[in-house]
């Protein structure tokens, strides 16, 4: 499949001399090397990260769009998922719960029910159905914002799951402010609670993660970690720990985005040793819904070698996860999400026969983890423009119109 359009390279280069500046302007705007500038424009450096797009799209001028190429342009998929982002958003707008006074509030749905609509919550998103997901939200974070207002610490911790999940699929789909805002209020409501900022301080990481902030992530979730760490040794093998074990998984992926790959090395041989106390984590002891054990460890490996550069070493402990007896045991967002970091570490590595199978396993393994999130449809438009393209690839990128 060859594509009329020129690569995202050129199409940087051509923006940037219309804009008047040299290489090492656009550099120092984005606070990268004209090293690293002049590699993007000849192709040889993958722009295979959407923040990183936005970046450049914003020093350049223009939407992202006019980087990605006409080929871009979102599906139907995506204009509905769009659509349900903006409910999202919607609903963060509303203050109505802080707002009324006791004579205007009606009965809160009672907790128990509440509770189950959060876990089937948690379960939909784990099967990475975010359409449907995006359409219970806004509802559940009004009733659960009902909730918490007239019942306080009683509903506390479904107010934070429920804006924690809320984050999560922001995220997921590049509206980093929007999920930052969403795990913003959950600490604000976890205060004073160890275990719920702890909680909380997961998906806050992930959001200042992808707004291109790894050291803020970074010192919270290290902060996070250490708040609960006492509570989960008291416990022993409890929830607490495997929470303890996912936020050490988050600030290694905040220090590899820092370029400490001595710190993202430490922080993911301590949650190593977590891990191989706790084992994998069952559902009936995953309260917290971390998905930890030592296969998460082993995939969190490979995402912080990915974000360090090092593709080679990412490609190699890629084996060690997809032979893990564990791996097809875990939930389909999680593979997918997995597939996708280890589709650009291939790539990074200078195999994009390889990134293409991991692109395709992970549309295999969850749809809207490829068709609804920046990152994939960015890795897929790279290796869309590549000779040669393998069928499956074209196929996959003729479905979502990138091609």
């Amino acid at each position: 499949m060859t594509s009329r359009e020129p690569p995202i390279g050129r199409r940087v280069a051509r923006l940037r001399v219309r804009r008047r500046m040299t290489q090492q302007m656009l550099a120092d705007r984005l606070g990268k090397s004209k090293s690293w500038v002049d590699k993007v424009e000849r192709g040889v450096r993958a722009l295979d990260r959407y923040t990183v797009i936005q970046d450049l799209a914003a020093v350049l001028r223009v939407d992202p769009v006019a980087l990605l190429g006409r080929d871009a342009l979102p599906s139907q998929a995506a204009r509905a998922a769009a659509q349900g982002v903006d409910g999202l958003r919607a609903a963060l707008d509303r203050y109505d719960a802080a707002l009324a006074g006791p004579q205007a509030r009606q009965a809160a749905p009672p907790v128990g029910e509440l509770d189950q609509r959060i876990r089937h919550a948690w379960l939909t998103y784990q099967h990475a159905d975010y359409p449907q997901l995006l359409r219970v939200l806004p509802e559940l974070l009004g009733e659960t914002q009902h909730a918490h207002s007239t019942q306080g610490d009683g509903a506390a911790e479904l107010l934070v799951q429920a804006y924690r999940i809320t984050s999560s699929v922001l995220v997921k789909l590049g509206v980093g402010d929007l999920g930052w805002l969403a795990a913003d209020r959950a600490m604000a409501v976890a205060a004073g609670n160890p275990v719920l900022v702890a909680t909380a301080a997961v998906p806050l990481g992930q959001a200042l993660r992808a707004l291109g902030r790894p050291r803020p992530a970074l010192a919270v979730t290290v902060a996070a970690a250490h708040r609960i760490a006492p509570e989960a040794r008291r416990d022993g093998l409890s929830p607490g720990l495997a929470l303890h074990g996912t936020l050490l998984v988050q600030a290694a992926l905040a220090a590899a985005g820092a370029g400490d790959e001595r710190g993202a090395a430490e922080l993911v041989d301590q949650a190593a040793r977590i891990a191989d106390e706790t084992g994998e984590t069952g559902e009936e002891h995953d309260r917290h819904w971390t998905g930890f054990g030592p296969t998460a460890v082993r995939m969190a490996r490979v995402a912080a070698a990915v974000e360090l550069g090092n593709g080679g070493e990412a490609a190699l402990l890629h084996e060690r996860v997809v032979g893990a007896d564990h791996w097809r045991r875990l939930p389909a967002e999680h593979r997918a999400a997995y597939l996708l970091d280890a589709g650009r570490g291939h790539l990074r590595a200078g195999d994009p026969l390889a990134a293409g199978r991991a692109l395709v396993d992970a549309d295999r393994t969850a749809p809207a983890e490829v068709r609804l999130r920046p990152v994939a449809r960015t890795l897929l438009t790279d290796l869309a423009r590549r000779e040669p393209v393998p069928a499956d690839v074209a196929r996959l990128a003729a479905a979502l119109g990138l091609g």
